[in-house]
């Protein structure tokens, strides 16, 4: 595969299909939201990993030869632009693999106030009341807010198993191949902020990116999934303050949880600002400042 090949991970709600949808707007790039080439890697590997019978006829090098033909085979044909980023959270708990395989290859982590990336997923799911979304597997959890959220923060669910495999990575021995990326400053400052994302890629400056004219939408997959609109984008680029929809102990249960704000102990970059976004609970606006 002659193509460069990145990764787009990082927490949900927090920007990943607006940044992708950006990135797409340069004729050079591929990006979508996420695909299959993280579910087909990780599925060949558990075939190719002890305890089963193929990995007994297997032999070591065979492994990574093996797993480089399906990615190389999925980028070729799906795309004939010359580089590729695949999207989807599981990248950052396979950094050691992608580091190994890829060398140059480099992963842009989306991230938000967990808080508000709880609060946003609450919003999406009363938009549709007669829709049981697929993010939860029982009654019990989908009763109420309060389980609502207690089931998506869970170490193996939809928002627990990011934060935790971002945060593995965040302090891994792979750090210096992370960009974090701040939902808030992408929304706020995309010019500026998507030139230092070029700048941390090695990429030449697209100047063609038109942040007023952003399109996106894939009602398929999230009619599937039973929560629409989870990867329309809006046609500007913008950021839009309100006030929180969950309880006053919900949203600050979620808090204090940006590790990324601390980045002692790790070699990633960062692009976040110094204060978190919208209104509290309590009405009090936090003003953004600065990117750092």
């Amino acid at each position: 595969m002659d193509k460069k090949l990145h990764f787009i991970s990082g927490l949900p709600r927090s920007g990943s299909t607006l940044l992708a949808a950006i990135l797409r707007q340069n004729p050079r790039f591929h990006a979508s939201m996420s695909s299959a080439l993280a579910p087909l890697v990780s599925a060949n590997l558990n075939m190719m990993s002890s305890g089963t019978e193929i990995s007994l006829l297997l032999e070591e090098q065979q492994r990574p030869a093996i797993l480089r033909a399906v990615i190389d085979t999925f980028c070729d044909t799906t795309t004939d632009r010359d580089v590729f980023f695949d999207t989807n959270r599981s990248w950052t708990g396979k950094m050691p693999l992608l580091a190994d395989m890829f060398p140059q290859a480099k992963v842009i982590a989306c991230v938000r106030d967990v808080s508000w990336i709880m609060d946003s997923i609450e919003r999406m799911y009363r938009k549709d009341p007669y829709e049981n979304t697929r993010l939860f597997g029982a009654d019990g959890e989908r009763a109420t807010v309060f389980s609502r959220t207690e089931a998506l923060a869970h170490h193996n669910r939809l928002v627990g198993s990011a934060w935790t495999s971002l945060k593995e990575a965040f302090y891994g021995e792979q750090s210096d191949r992370i960009l974090i990326v701040d939902y808030e400053i992408l929304a706020q400052a995309p010019g500026k902020t998507m030139k230092l994302i070029y700048q941390f890629l090695g990429e030449d400056w697209f100047a063609g990116h038109d942040f007023e004219n952003i399109n996106y939408d894939a009602p398929q997959f999230d009619e599937a999934l039973g929560i629409k609109g989870l990867h329309k984008v809006q046609p500007k680029v913008e950021f839009r303050k309100r006030k929180t929809i969950l309880p006053p102990d919900v949203f600050k249960k979620y808090q204090g949880m940006e590790f990324w704000r601390e980045t002692a102990g790790t070699s990633a970059s960062v692009i976040t600002t110094k204060s978190p976004e919208g209104t509290s609970p309590s009405g009090k606006t936090d003003k953004p400042k600065a990117a750092e």
